[in-house]
């Protein structure tokens, strides 16, 4: 990526720049720089200019700066320091493409039949098979269950088995499956290369990843070929008949070629691409489901909403599992998963760069310049969101309030043709999974607990428990 210049122009930066190092403040915690900028830019310019050392970051912060980047005529996705760090291990997967690259297409034109309806329909049992296990671990707990481990558990079971006719066995053990441990060590290593970028000399220490990241990159490659591998040899016997030639995502990269041009994704590429969706498939999905579950265990008056839903639908058995039809009907659970994620994107940021020399919020752009759409501040703009953007409220997507707001007011899978591929997946397995738990548990979670949030390419709660209680329905 090239040096970020702006022409020059001397944009607005929060107040209290110092030499050398710019805008970073003393006491800022390295380990969270998404939850220091939220709490820096309440009140200030919707196009702020944030310098850390000799790198200069420009951040949308507001809907209406957004809507105008995200349109793909005249914008594409730039690839951040972050991405372009994770890029060293990723390729020219979907995620870490730039869009000209000629895999990019092909990629993306190949795996779109892979998250229709009728796909969809295909993954829903596996779904089901995958949260049964995780309800079972839950009712048989006898301590406060760590939330974001085996929500991580299970988003992993289920792309694994839906995506690649794999299973990890992640409810097999208690310790952490390979694969996660080496996708967490790859996305520290991620996030602290896009950090030390910004100092001096700093691209040139980060160009080769640690030794520990690339011990981490090859586990996961060696396990990426075993799947690849037993697909070839005409295996993969989970998640619903995926067999050589099938319809799911392996499938899909293995065995078809582009419609118009006949191109096929190389061995490479695809090992790139079942590597991203692996880790973005489902560290995702966790974190806002987690995220979710915080607020319900705190919102006592929502958390009822949402259990007097899934009883209405499910009825007075525990054990009951929603069909494929009846999850859209979730709408309560639903709003409290999109009000969560309006809270605490996963993803917290898009880069954007202009396609020709325009101007945004005031300020020239030439394509050489990029910036970063700052989601949680986007999903908190008081112009759009009321004057306590920071309050918990389902209620902001009733129909009538959705229809109300601007467009791309909330983008917590991206935008246009860079969007989140997986986003109908995503939403479709957390709204399941929230549905069942509720309707099968009352949880609590430890009083003298506040939310932290760790953070790596993503967000997600960090040391939050539950203590689980089965219900006692009433027919």
């Amino acid at each position: 990526m090239t040096r970020n210049t702006w022409s020059g122009q001397r944009l607005p930066h929060p107040p209290g720049r110092r030499r050398f190092v710019g805008d970073i403040e003393r006491e800022a915690d390295p380990n969270t720089p998404v939850q220091n900028l939220m709490r820096r830019v309440h009140g200030l310019p919707e196009l702020l200019e944030f310098k850390a050392f000799r790198e200069k970051f420009v951040f949308a912060l507001s809907a209406r700066v957004c809507a105008q980047v995200a349109d793909d005529v005249h914008f594409d996705k730039a690839l951040a320091p972050a991405v372009l760090a994770l890029r060293r291990f990723s390729g020219d997967a979907l995620f870490t493409a730039f869009t000209h690259e000629p895999a990019w297409g092909v990629a993306h034109d190949l795996l779109v039949p892979a998250f229709t309806k009728p796909a969809m329909r295909g993954y829903h049992d596996t779904m089901n098979a995958v949260a049964d296990d995780l309800v079972a671990r839950w009712a048989a707990s006898t301590t406060p269950v760590d939330v974001a481990d085996d929500l991580t558990r299970m988003t992993l079971e289920t792309i694994g088995r839906t995506a690649f006719g794999h299973s990890f066995g992640t409810f097999a053990h208690q310790e952490r499956d390979p694969y996660v441990a080496a996708m967490v060590t790859l996305l520290s290593d991620s996030g602290q290369a896009a950090g030390l970028s910004t100092l001096p000399l700093g691209q040139l220490i980060t160009r080769r990843p640690s030794r520990r990241a690339r011990a981490a990159y090859a586990t996961q490659v060696e396990i990426t070929e075993d799947i690849i591998e037993t697909r070839l040899a005409g295996g993969g016997q989970h998640g619903g008949g995926q067999q050589r030639g099938g319809e799911d995502l392996l499938g899909r990269m293995l065995f078809h070629a582009h419609a118009e041009s006949g191109a096929q994704l190389d061995r490479r590429n695809v090992i790139n691409q079942v590597l991203t969706f692996l880790t973005a498939g489902h560290e995702t999905t966790s974190g806002a489901v987690s995220f979710a579950l915080w607020y319900l265990a705190n919102d006592d008056r929502v958390r009822a909403a949402a259990q007097a839903e899934t009883d209405d639908l499910l009825g007075p058995d525990p054990q009951s599992t929603p069909t494929f039809e009846m999850v859209p009907k979730f709408r309560y659970v639903r709003r409290v998963l999109d009000e969560a994620l309006r809270l605490w994107p996963t993803a917290p940021a898009i880069g954007r760069s202009p396609r020709a020399v325009t101007t945004v919020a005031g300020w020239t752009m030439t394509p050489q310049d990029w910036l970063l759409v700052f989601i949680p501040a986007v999903h908190r703009d008081p112009a759009v969101w009321g004057p306590d953007p920071d309050r918990f409220d389902p209620d902001n997507f009733l129909p009538e309030r959705v229809r109300a707001r601007p467009a791309y007011s909330y983008l917590p899978f991206g935008v246009g043709t860079r969007a989140c591929i997986g986003r109908q997946f995503a939403l479709h397995e957390a709204v399941l999974v929230l549905a069942r738990l509720l309707h099968r548990f009352e949880f609590a979670a430890d009083p003298a607990y506040d939310l932290r949030v760790t953070e790596r390419l993503t967000l997600m709660p960090k040391g939050f428990r539950l203590t689980i209680r089965e219900r006692s329905l009433v027919a």
